[in-house]
């Protein structure tokens, strides 16, 4: 659960610093903000692995 935790929140920070890039046109933050969207997306979807295979462990278990 940290894991996709943690990416929702590098998600919305990406989203924010892409935002605030397009208000100042900045191509930088605009850049480091899909970067770090990508960071955050990437982060959900270990978790989404990591709580599939602890299902599947608990099941083996029952």
């Amino acid at each position: 659960m940290e894991d996709k935790t943690q990416g929702t929140v590098d998600e919305v920070k990406g989203k924010a610093r892409e935002a605030y890039g397009d208000v100042t046109d900045d191509t930088s933050e605009q850049v480091k903000g899909m970067a770090e969207q990508g960071k955050g997306q990437a982060e959900q979807k270990v978790g989404d692995v990591k709580n599939t295979i602890n299902d599947r462990n608990d099941d083996d278990r029952s």
